[in-house]
């Protein structure tokens, strides 16, 4: 390969980078462009940077390379550098280029490396496989304790015990708090099996609500029934669901 390659490690930990920089010296076609210990620089410098491959560790504070790369636009390619279990990762091997366990040795890194050559040359990247890459990352972080809203420059964090409501928005997401409320390019299936289930119900195709904020339950048909929250908004309930938000809330 005779075009070099943008490389960036994002990695919290010093002795890791050092590490990885170490490895890096051994391939004249890489330059690497940046280094970063969170995964908020990690944005930033991908961003900035356009790299084609990235080494990212997973568990990191602030921003886990989880949380990080659901922020991204667009994915280079991906080395995981990482403690992480190794059944969990095998979920990502067909869509990650790979992945190194710590500790790695120098042959190990140069296998990995010879992969993303493999790649870029084959051009196997491709929309399906960014978007099967997106969702694996959603089923493997499990239940959200956090959600993060990218609009333009600036991420928003939102706990998940802050959340009042959601509301379906065409191919969006409006996630309601008590006192803001955010535009997420999310679909509400996704959002409904990653928020905790003993909090938040699904009581229309349209909205998910936060039982801790309801108020009361209205009928005003025969078989039809509004939410009331305890801000006084009026949230419509699914026929199909009111027997088993009657069964949450214990009435």
């Amino acid at each position: 390969m005779n075009e070099k390659l943008r490389a960036i490690i994002i990695e919290d930990e010093a002795p890791a980078r050092e590490l990885l920089k170490a490895f890096l010296k051994d391939f004249q076609q890489i330059d690497l462009v940046a280094e970063c210990e969170d995964g908020f620089m990690g944005i930033k410098a991908v961003n900035e940077h356009n790299p084609d491959i990235i080494f990212l560790d997973i568990q990191m504070p602030k921003l886990t390379g989880f949380e990080m790369l659901e922020l991204l636009d667009k994915y280079p390619e991906i080395i995981f550098t990482t403690a992480y279990d190794e059944f969990a990762i095998k979920a990502f091997e067909k869509n990650a280029v790979d992945y190194l366990m710590k500790p790695f040795s120098r042959q190990r890194f140069a296998q990995a490396v010879e992969k993303v050559y493999l790649h870029i040359k084959a051009k196997t990247k491709n929309k399906q496989t960014i978007q099967q890459l997106s969702k694996e990352i959603k089923q493997l972080r499990g239940s959200f304790s956090r959600i993060f809203v990218k609009t333009g420059t600036r991420i928003d964090i939102i706990p998940i015990e802050q959340i009042v409501r959601v509301e379906a928005q065409d191919d969006y997401v409006e996630i309601f708090t008590e006192k803001m409320k955010f535009l997420k390019k999310e679909t509400m299936n996704t959002l409904e099996k990653n928020l905790p289930d003993t909090t938040f119900l699904r009581v229309h195709r349209s909205n998910i609500v936060n039982i801790n904020h309801i108020n009361k339950i209205e009928k005003y048909g025969k078989e039809s029934y509004l939410l009331i929250l305890k801000d006084g908004t009026r949230v419509n309930i699914s026929k199909s669901r009111i027997k088993e938000l009657k069964e949450q809330l214990g009435i």
